[in-house]
């Protein structure tokens, strides 16, 4: 019985603990908040420990896992959907901290990436697309993930997948075009 937890243990570490910072970066895109999405990180990673005897060996673990990610997103904005909202001393605490501190620390994964990578003009366009846009472009372009894995994921039709993508790469073009033009990517018209 021991030996059985044991060897579930290190196949879960091996199969999806590497997964962990892709899953991250999806989190704070679904969310839009660090500690939302170590939460919704953290509950993910939990059901998939606890149903991982679910889970068959040889198939995409990646796309297992964002799958539960995306279900546990949904089950959690549809619950906070029916209740009133409510706000903690901890949440007010923390809002005056922030607007008294003059040293703002970032430790955002996904702020630190696109401060890095992307100026603040992709990095708001992207993040001002609808969020079945945003999910899609970012399964596809930075997740790699196939058409048929991101419908699976977000249970919708490939054809739907390819629609929103389009879309969504048709919007940023138009966000973005100055942009573009700006730095000598294209020339303008």
């Amino acid at each position: 019985m021991e030996d059985d937890i044991q060897q579930k243990r290190e196949d879960y570490e091996r199969e999806a603990v590497p997964h962990m910072d892709a899953l991250y970066n999806f989190a704070m895109n679904l969310t839009g908040k660090s500690d939302d999405a170590q939460d919704l990180l953290q509950e993910t990673f939990l059901k998939a420990f606890r149903f991982f005897d679910s889970f068959q060996k040889g198939t995409n673990c990646k796309a297992w896992l964002f799958q539960i990610m995306k279900n546990s997103f949904i089950n959690r904005y549809r619950k906070q959907t029916r209740e009133p909202t409510k706000v903690s001393y901890d949440d007010i605490e923390e809002f005056f901290d922030t607007i008294r501190s003059d040293d703002i620390s970032l430790n955002d994964l996904e702020r630190e990436l696109f401060d890095n990578v992307l100026d603040d003009e992709v990095s708001d366009a992207v993040a001002s697309l609808p969020e079945n846009f945003r999910a899609v472009l970012i399964l596809n372009d930075l997740e790699r993930f196939t058409y048929e894995e991101i419908a699976e994921i977000l249970a919708c039709p490939i054809g739907t997948v390819r629609s929103r993508l389009h879309r969504a790469r048709r919007a940023l073009r138009e966000k973005l075009f100055e942009y573009a033009k700006n730095r000598g990517f294209v020339s303008g018209k």
